[in-house]
């Protein structure tokens, strides 16, 4: 028996402009009225759920209206389309339903597409990363995602995508994520493709990979917007990826999520939140690969390092560090395959050096350098904490020979990371700038910028 009509205002519309028994033919008008925004393919079943209490996302209410504009022949404006405001669409709030989390995605994949649309102005919402580190712990499991769409998606289809979230994962650490074109490419990758797909039909078990797969995809979007410093964007894209990582019960890449949301609370001096982030990741991983807690250990490590807590902080790096000892033992998941003991180091000189351990800290240099050639942006990264570990150290003659080592290393590195690092270091050699070595290595890195 077919479910009742909840969306009474829509319904009146759809009747008012002759749609009423004709579903299928207001997705086609739909779809005509979206082109700019890539192919969509919604059909009656569309239109059914959307009477029926699921909301889709802003743009597509904007096509509705358009569509429902020309043919009742007055201007139509979106709030009577009867829609209301539920499952944090368009914010970085956390989905409660798969289906509210696949609007999310549409809707933020599609703004996301074009590199030319205006940002809202918001800034990094901790309440929600940890309303959104909740959900994803304790919300019950979806008991299936199954669906019946308009195409049918196989396991081959799936296995593309998670070919393609490596290649864009490798680029980014090569490159950075600085370009907006990059991430305007990806966004529109996940619109035309991979939404398509979301909306497809397919069993329980290709659903769960498929979710799994988009997750990847919207996470490593996430992590490029965060590099780029697009912190607002970041967030909402790690949320929705952290919502499909639920639905594909991937609880390992959902910790993995969330400690990338701790990384940037950290980023932005988030610490003592970005501590509870972590927190939640490592007791949502439970018994994972060595790989995998090695990460988040190191994660929580600077967390502890940047609120102050030099005890947690040790105790973090030590666990981390034997975690580090077991990856031989058992295969971590494909993605964690990055992370390597420079990685490691070059998290433990950052956190020793924010509690001032300056010696100890400057152990674990060479270390943090021990980087595969792919790791470009990672290289400039280290290189500058160890300038800047030297900086804060009083090494006024080792900051500068750091320095000049990443003014080489910047070059070709688009990151906004990259580029705070260096203002960083730059600020703390100012004040002696009469000095020769320095007035050279402030001249280097001037000349040398991050391209952005």
């Amino acid at each position: 028996m077919a479910r009742p009509v909840t969306n009474a205002a829509f319904d009146a519309l759809l009747q008012a402009a002759g749609y009423g028994n004709a579903h299928a033919a207001f997705a086609r008008q739909l779809n005509h009225a979206g082109r700019r925004h890539g192919t969509w393919r919604y059909d009656a079943a569309s239109v059914y759920w959307w009477l029926r209490g699921r909301r889709p996302g802003e743009v597509v209410q904007a096509a509705m209206a358009e569509a429902l504009t020309r043919k009742l022949g007055r201007a139509l404006v979106i709030t009577e389309l009867g829609f209301s405001a539920t499952e944090g669409i368009g914010t970085c709030a956390y989905p409660a339903t798969i289906g509210g989390a696949l609007d999310a995605a549409e809707q933020l994949w599609t703004t996301n597409s074009n590199p030319l649309d205006s940002r809202v102005s918001e800034s990094f919402d901790s309440g929600k990363a940890l309303q959104a580190a909740l959900g994803w712990r304790y919300d019950l499991p979806d008991e299936t995602v199954s669906r019946v769409g308009r195409q049918p998606v196989t396991s081959s289809d799936v296995q593309s995508l998670y070919a393609l979230a490596g290649h864009f994962s490798d680029l980014d650490r090569r490159h950075g994520s600085g370009a907006p074109r990059a991430r305007a490419l990806m966004a529109d990758f996940l619109v035309r493709q991979v939404t398509v797909m979301l909306r497809g039909t397919y069993s329980d078990a290709v659903g769960r990979d498929l979710m799994r797969a988009a997750a990847m995809l919207s996470g490593q979007l996430a992590f490029m917007s965060y590099d780029a410093g697009d912190h607002v964007t970041a967030q909402h894209h790690v949320t929705i990826a952290l919502r499909l990582a639920k639905a594909a019960d991937d609880r390992l890449y959902g910790a993995h999520l969330l400690a990338n949301l701790a990384t940037q609370a950290v980023f932005l001096g988030h610490a003592q939140d970005a501590a509870r982030l972590v927190e939640a990741a490592i007791d949502g991983a439970g018994r994972a690969p060595a790989a995998v807690l090695a990460r988040l250990y190191t994660t929580a490590a600077t967390a502890y390092g940047q609120s102050g807590e030099r005890r947690a902080c040790q105790i973090a790096l030590s666990k981390a560090e034997r975690a580090l000892g077991r990856t031989g033992t058992v295969a971590g998941p494909r993605w964690v395959d990055y992370f390597s003991a420079a990685h490691h180091a070059g998290a433990a000189l950052r956190c020793l050096g924010d509690l001032r351990l300056y010696r100890q800290a400057l152990r674990h240099a060479p270390d943090a350098l021990a980087l595969t050639s792919q790791n470009t942006r990672t290289r400039a990264l280290h290189t500058a904490l160890i300038a800047m570990t030297h900086a804060r150290a009083g090494n006024t003659d080792a900051a500068c020979e750091w320095g000049l080592k990443l003014a080489q290393h910047v070059a070709g590195v688009r990151s906004a990371r990259v580029d705070q690092r260096v203002r960083e270091l730059t600020t703390a050699l100012s004040p002696q700038q009469e000095l020769p070595q320095v007035n050279e290595v402030l001249r280097a890195l001037a000349t040398e910028p991050s391209p952005t």
